[in-house]
């Protein structure tokens, strides 16, 4: 099933806050969110990385095409 990012309405995010709330309370919720929010960090800071790497690669073969047809 494929949920786009259009189905999360201000209502659905209101109904989740709430069901969090219920489930692990009001001290612990904080503490959640704010482990989600470095986590969410962590993890852009590691698809960055990758994205830099995959241009690197790029450049280096089109530079090694290059420098081949140069050669010729």
């Amino acid at each position: 099933m494929v949920v786009h990012v259009s189905a999360i309405t201000p209502v659905s995010l209101i109904i989740i806050g709430v069901i969090a709330l219920l489930i692990f309370g009001p001290k612990k919720l904080p503490e959640l969110g704010k482990a989600m929010g470095s986590t969410l960090r962590e993890f852009r800071h590691a698809t960055k990385g990758l994205t830099e790497d995959d241009d690197d690669v790029k450049k280096n073969v089109i530079e090694h095409k290059d420098n081949d047809q140069q050669t010729k």
